[in-house]
């Protein structure tokens, strides 16, 4: 049985001072799960630059899930927003990357990498 999606925003400093919205994901991402991932998302500022994906805490991933990424991205892209995203077990940092998600988002194992490269 699919486990809800929950999602919340922090804010963090990038090493050059600016500010990163890190939106942290919960439970499983699927269909079910457009207003956590894409509302979350769209629901930022539009005038901030940097954002972290943050999927410690996500358990399962399908299709559809990984489409909802995929549409976020693309937004941030056409907005000209910076994304980099963590915490995703082996096997689904092979799944992004075979999608070509690393063209629009560089995966990293930890948080602390990920906004090294900010």
């Amino acid at each position: 049985m699919q486990s809800e999606t929950k999602s919340h925003v922090d804010w963090l400093t990038s090493p050059a001072g600016h500010a990163v919205a890190v939106l942290r994901f919960e439970g499983d991402i699927a269909s079910t799960s457009k207003e956590a991932v894409l509302g979350a998302y769209q629901a930022l500022p539009k005038e901030n630059k940097l954002f972290l994906l943050d999927f410690t805490k996500v358990e399962y991933i399908n299709s559809s899930g990984i489409a909802l990424v995929i549409q976020l991205l693309i937004e941030a892209s056409n907005a000209g927003q910076k994304v980099c995203a963590y915490g995703l077990s082996a096997h689904f940092s092979k799944v992004f990357t075979m999608v070509g998600i690393p063209n629009y988002a560089q995966l990293y194992s930890s948080q602390d990498e990920a906004l090294a490269a900010l």
